[in-house]
């Protein structure tokens, strides 16, 4: 199945469910349709997975109402604020990712609940509970129902690159991998004011794989490189658009494609709601090419970096290089 957008480009919708259900057979159909959206354009809707819907939706639910809090309650709970710089809340313009577009958008970042350490490492921030009743507990839940897929997408993942399948299972589920979940609320806008904006600016995303919720409102474009052209991934009801990061792209020596994204701002009577999760990897692991992505007579097209230090550049390079290295 798929859903076309433009006569440029065409994203994916991968049923996964057979996956799910231990199907061999139509696992492997579906390592094969990964390997070919992986490739191009590195967009892909999945559907078929095992994230509630009742979840799902009350995920949303909180993130509206946190977001409607006065703002000197969220102000409390900045990102700034955190031991680690890297969780909490971000205002309006906290990051810029195209030239001198501020983003317009809110987020509320969590990951795995740890005392402080390493890079990413550390705490969460928290609403009181009354404030916002049951949003920690929400969003613990779906954190660790999101973090289970993209485990799973990584095992399907492994199958498409023709390797074991539980190739990737320490770089995305042990100790020391940082995951993150993001909420974000973008403001409604008029349409010369999205002409002027960016919901969230162009850019492509630091790490290995991100998972994305989104609402109906729309707004997430994908850069086609051989047209130059941007195309509308429109919503797909009970999907999660997944995309490849620069990481992943590196370690597939370019296999698999990190592309161009960004979000307008929503020309709406409402709000655009989503809620992302990157998987980001296993801090020491050291990003070199996979063998079954090595052609013959071929040498590896990047140096080897370990996912920290690939990192700290690129949260550097987004929010600031104080912000990421106070820790």
């Amino acid at each position: 199945m798929t859903v076309d957008y433009a006569p440029s480009i065409t994203i994916p919708v991968i049923d996964i469910s057979g996956y799910i259900d231990g199907d061999s057979t139509k696992t492997a159909q579906i390592a094969q349709e990964l390997n070919a959206a992986c490739r191009s354009p590195g967009f892909f809707q999945i559907v078929g997975h095992d994230v509630s819907a009742e979840l799902r939706a009350r995920v949303f639910k909180k993130a509206a109402e946190f977001y409607a809090l006065p703002h000197a309650t969220k102000a409390a709970l900045r990102r700034g604020l955190s031991v680690n710089g890297a969780r909490g809340y971000e205002a309006i313009g906290t990051e810029i990712m195209e030239d001198d577009f501020e983003d317009q958008k809110e987020g509320f970042m969590i990951g795995p609940e740890l005392p402080p350490g390493r890079f990413l490492q550390g705490p969460n921030l928290w609403p009181e509970e009354s404030a916002c009743p049951e949003f920690r507990s929400t969003l613990e839940e779906y954190f660790a129902a999101v973090r289970n897929l993209s485990i799973k997408m990584f095992r399907l993942l492994a199958l498409s690159l023709n390797l074991e399948e539980k190739y990737f299972d320490a770089f995305v589920d042990s100790r020391d991998s940082a995951s993150m979940c993001r909420i974000h609320r973008y403001p409604r806008a008029n349409l010369e004011a999205a002409k002027k904006s960016r919901g969230t600016g162009a850019h492509t995303d630091f790490g290995a794989l991100t998972l994305l919720l989104q609402d109906d409102i729309g707004g997430l474009e994908v850069f086609h490189r051989p047209s130059g052209t941007w195309n509308t991934v429109h919503y797909v009801k009970d999907a999660y658009v997944v995309n490849i990061g620069d990481m992943l792209e590196q370690w597939t020596n370019g296999r698999y494609m990190s592309t161009l994204h960004r979000v307008i701002s929503p020309v709406s009577d409402k709000d655009r709601y989503s809620v992302v999760f990157f998987n980001e990897g296993l801090l020491d692991q050291v990003i070199e090419c996979i063998p079954t992505c090595l052609e013959p007579g071929t040498t590896p097209l990047h140096q080897p970096v370990t996912v920290e230090a690939h990192l700290r550049k690129r949260y550097g390079d987004s929010y600031g290089e104080e912000r990421t290295t106070n820790q």
